[in-house]
């Protein structure tokens, strides 16, 4: 086991890290930007090193300067967390060649499912199902208008080194797909530094299931259950919940099996999340890997049992999974709120600022996962999400009661939030039915933004 790790990332990943690390005997060094000095987890950390300035380029994306960081206090790996450097095979390269350990895949693994297309490639080879879509990169658009013609519109124009909805788009004609191929290039290249695209059908009102799977560096690989992140916005996720309400138990079983073959084929290591496209008909299509831990790791530690920064560091750490396939059991329904300070009537516009009070709930099934308190200042320079709210009830209906429950009680005063937003989609009975797709939030929104 690693005796000291360095956490190179912030907010509640980082505190999560953290409290991992103690049960494991571990210690840890928090580093922070100028803006979280006075994050709560820092008070948490065995010890705490500032890296920099607010802007995240000068602080959790400046890699040398979280490498001398954990040269100077002398750690033997580092937990990058989620976003920032967690997918960057370049910084898990760096780590390697500074005897580093990097708690994550090798950066290899990193390159090859970072990568959409070599990913796909990967998945057919592992036969597990992908949309139908171009061959590799697009070339020009002479190409792209033969694989829409062989495929069938609408398309979805996918950057292959996109996320988070960079370099997406959706085309229904020719001139649509003239107009996004270069919109999403142009995006993909500004956002990461590479402008290729690839084509894919586009699978319409699919939900979006994502499997989480857990691997050591003996071969054996397990999956944990699926996770349910259909209540998305512009590609964001919004609730998540397993198991999911779309998924026959014959279906969660191949789904699952295909996200195993797909790690085994890509040789992955530590946690990471194959993701899949499910359409009415019970098909499913791989899209991506997620080579890290999730924001929504936690709903599968909820219906498990097992806490995955654990397994994740152990994992990294060289040691065997102390479990098999047949061991994994789910009980009960989880379901998770990301509480952002945004303001969904402003169009989700960020509400930084000071937080004059704020009072988790609590009660039976409820756990808050948050780096905020009473006083604190959530700054304007990172990501807007303040809080992870989950509830683990024996059934979904138990599930989405308490968890309006559970929102009612939430006090949060100073910033705007989508408190008000979950609780309506929540009581929706769309939602409530499990009927929702992934283009529900934005039908339902954009209908009731009209008629408010």
């Amino acid at each position: 086991m690693f005796r000291r790790i360095l956490i190179a990332n912030r907010g509640e990943i980082a505190q999560r890290v953290i409290r991992a690390c103690r049960e494991l005997g571990v210690e840890t060094v928090a580093v922070y930007s100028s803006a979280d000095a006075d994050a709560l987890y820092l008070r948490q950390a065995d010890e705490t090193i500032c890296i920099g300035g607010a802007s995240a380029a000068e602080s959790y994306l400046d890699v040398p300067s979280i490498i001398s960081a954990a040269e100077i206090a002398d750690v033997d790996a580092i937990h990058p967390g989620y976003g920032f450097l967690a997918e960057n095979a370049h910084f898990a390269e760096v780590c390697r060649s500074c005897k580093i350990g990097f708690v994550g895949p090798e950066p290899e693994v990193i390159s090859a499912v970072g990568d959409k297309a070599r990913a796909r490639a990967i998945a057919m080879e592992a036969k597990v199902p992908v949309v139908p879509g171009s061959d590799g990169l697009i070339t020009d658009e002479a190409h792209a208008i033969r694989v829409a013609q062989e495929i069938g519109y609408p398309v979805m124009i996918k950057a292959t080194s996109g996320g988070g909805g960079r370099g997406l788009r959706v085309a229904s004609n020719e001139p649509s797909l003239k107009t996004g191929l270069r919109a999403a290039s142009t995006e993909a290249q500004a956002a990461f530094g590479d402008g290729d695209v690839y084509l894919e059908k586009f699978v319409e009102r699919p939900r979006h299931v994502e499997v989480q799977i857990l691997a050591d560096c003996d071969g054996n690989v397990v999956h944990l259950g699926e996770r349910d992140c259909s209540v998305q916005r512009r590609h964001q996720k919004l609730i998540e919940e397993s198991p999911s309400a779309s998924l026959s138990p014959k279906l969660r079983t191949r789904i699952g099996e295909a996200a195993v073959r797909m790690a085994k084929a890509a040789n992955y290591t530590t946690a990471g999340t194959v993701e899949f496209l499910v359409d009415s008909k019970q098909n499913f299509y791989f899209i991506e890997v997620n080579a890290r831990i999730q924001v929504e790791h936690t709903v599968t530690e909820m219906v498990t049992g097992l806490d995955l920064i654990v397994e994740q560091i152990r994992a990294a750490a060289g040691l065997p999974l102390g479990f098999r396939q047949k061991d994994v059991v789910q009980r009960g329904h989880c379901i998770e709120c990301r509480i952002n300070a945004e303001d969904p009537a402003r169009d989700f516009r960020p509400s930084p600022g000071l937080l004059r009070a704020f009072v988790p709930p609590g009660g039976p099934g409820v756990r808050v996962d948050s780096h905020c308190y009473g006083g604190y200042r959530i700054p304007p320079h990172y990501d807007s999400m303040i809080g992870k709210l989950l509830v683990h009830r024996p059934t979904r209906d138990e599930a989405i009661r308490t968890m309006l429950r559970a929102l009612d009680e939430f006090v949060i005063d100073g910033v705007a939030t989508t408190i008000p937003l979950l609780k309506e989609i929540l009581d929706n009975a769309e939602f409530r039915g499990g009927a929702h797709d992934t283009g529900f939030v934005e039908r339902w929104f954009s209908t009731h933004k009209e008629g408010s």
